[in-house]
């Protein structure tokens, strides 16, 4: 026990080996802090699911021990979870002010209450034997912050999301001259963001959007454009907004978060504009479209987007036209290419231009590059290092970087979901698993069957339903016709009357001596189930989802 005293451990419940639902816990005796609680989207064999959280199962079981949660920046994949973490703990929750505040309007939501703790660069909270000041860090979102942790065992860094952008728009780059401060004091261990650790050289500055934007304005007095973006990034949105003032446009929030973030940024001082600037959907009529920009979610295609709708022609107001001028703000995250394809489709075919990544400079990524990561690990001297945040491609490429650096191989722990690392003054290594899996959003609520409900989905989405019919006698306890027989999303009836026709006379010779009079009809239903699941399967290769139901009848 003396020697476990002694161990730093840091456990892994998202965020490494995948790309979303960041979550780590650090833990010293009986003490524990949490870093982030995110979400990640569901993947396609997870129909009808709305978001992906981390199992909280290992946090719940040492729920007294949580002195503080540490929330590192506001994008979903960091906070996105939190409300259904603090429906099982009870811990003072710490963010930036734009963070805190986007915690809270998710708080309303869900109809949840808890207070988030403010914090600024430099600050200092106490959390059990932690001491952990907030630093300062360059980001796609503002409020973005690293933290450095003293522990028993010694300083811990994490950078959290972050890219060295040396002219950001806030005017307010990275607290680089901090990191040396905390370097020289000795770094035990590091964690660092390795989203793009396989992208050589720099990444560019936020403004350099803003000249391509600028540009693209200039060149389309004539037509109304339109932008997908991130809600969340405000620095982004702020380029735009400035645009509208500086070439006389009327800037139209649309999409849910889009108009929540700008309002509640706006609220705290983190967005600027002239409110007089600003219209609404229901007013646009009013407006020639040279005169008119539209802002709007929906840069990754999702179906209930605001721009997924507009190019369905299923936005009320808003008729995409051979006028429109459209601008996605934003790079694919991985697995939505197709989503985003199929949008621009439709736009073109609508008669818009369209504008995206690959054709002109209308993003810049928040995660750093090579040379930044460098540049972080020079600063900082870790004697251990954990590369995190990202797939298990990109933290061997953030091994390898450290590893050119000097490090030796021996001082890098690569995690694995659900990994368990102990770290001491001379030390590094896996201890063990602790428990990582996920929990599914079912609308606001965690499934409590995700195995079962989601295998009944897929089979349901690729295979099928069929319903038989059973109409039993009460009296006579026999069947008082042929079985009716409907199937949904698994043959069409009229095309294969033989096929349904067949099923019948199989299902009446099935249960020709069934026993209806004891009203126990379980043993009845799996027959049918059986002996019509091999029909369809030899005769279609089908596994559809079979419904028995009888109904008595006087």
């Amino acid at each position: 026990m003396r020697n476990n005293q002694k161990q730093l451990k840091l456990s892994f419940l998202g965020g490494v080996g995948e790309v979303g639902k960041n979550m780590m816990c650090l833990e010293y005796g009986e003490d524990m802090i949490i870093i982030d609680s995110g979400v990640a989207f569901p993947s396609d064999d997870m129909p009808g699911i709305d978001l992906v959280i981390p199992d909280f199962n290992y946090v719940i079981r040492n729920k007294n021990r949580i002195k503080a949660v540490i929330i590192t920046h506001g994008h979903e994949d960091h906070i996105g979870s939190l409300p259904y973490l603090m429906q099982e703990i009870n811990a003072p929750v710490y963010a930036s002010r734009l963070t805190a505040a986007l915690i809270d309007n998710k708080l309303r939501e869900h109809k949840k209450k808890f207070k988030t703790n403010v914090v600024k660069n430099k600050t200092v909270v106490k959390a059990g034997c932690f001491s952990i000041e907030f630093v300062k860090v360059t980001h796609s979102i503002s409020g973005s912050m690293a933290i450095a942790v003293t522990t028993p065992v010694g300083v811990w860094f994490h950078t959290g999301d972050f890219k060295m952008d040396f002219t950001p728009i806030d005017g307010e780059p990275m607290d680089l001259v901090r990191l040396a401060e905390i370097s020289k004091k000795g770094v035990l261990m590091l964690t660092a963001d390795s989203t793009n650790a396989e992208r050589p050289g720099f990444s560019m500055s936020e403004k350099k959007v803003g000249a391509t934007l600028d540009g693209l304005f200039a060149q389309n007095k004539q037509k109304r454009i339109i932008i997908a973006t991130f809600a969340s990034n405000v620095h982004r949105i702020q380029q735009i907004l400035d645009l509208c003032e500086k070439y006389g446009r009327r800037c139209v929030f649309t999409g849910r978060s889009m108009q929540n973030v700008c309002e509640t940024a706006s609220k705290i001082g983190e967005l600027r504009y002239n409110r007089e600037n600003i219209t609404d959907v229901n007013s646009l009529n009013k407006y020639d479209d040279d005169k008119i920009c539209i802002l709007c979610t929906g840069s990754q295609g999702e179906p209930n987007s605001a721009l997924s709708r507009m190019a369905n022609d299923e936005f009320p107001k808003i008729e995409i036209t051979n006028n429109d001028y459209v601008i996605f703000s934003a790079s694919a995250i991985p697995g939505n290419e197709k989503e985003i394809s199929e949008v621009i489709n439709l736009l073109y075919k609508k008669g818009a231009s369209v504008i995206y990544e690959s054709l002109a400079e209308v993003h810049v990524s928040g995660h750093a590059y090579q040379e930044e990561l460098k540049i972080i690990h020079s600063i900082i001297k870790p004697k251990f290092f954990v590369p995190c945040h990202g797939e298990f491609r990109h933290l061997r490429a953030h091994a390898n970087i450290a590893i050119d650096l000097g490090m030796h191989e021996r001082n890098i722990v690569i995690p694995d979901l659900g990994d368990q690392i102990a770290i001491t003054p001379n030390s590094i290594k896996k201890i063990g698993q602790v428990p990582a899996g996920i929990k599914l959003i079912d609308g606001l609520d965690i499934s409590s069957a995700n195995g079962i409900v989601q295998r009944d989905r897929m089979q349901l989405a690729t295979e099928g339903l069929c319903v038989v019919v059973l109409t039993i006698s009460s009296k006579k306890f026999v069947l008082t016709s042929k079985p009716d027989i409907v199937t949904k999303g698994f043959i069409y009836a009229n095309d294969n009357a033989n096929i349904i026709e067949e099923a019948k006379d199989l299902v009446i010779n099935s249960i020709i001596n069934a026993d209806f009079k004891s009203n126990d009809w379980n043993a009845i239903k799996d027959m049918i189930r059986k002996v019509l699941g091999n029909l369809f399967f030899k005769a279609l290769k089908r596994k559809p989802i079979i419904i028995p139901i009888i109904v008595p009848t006087v």
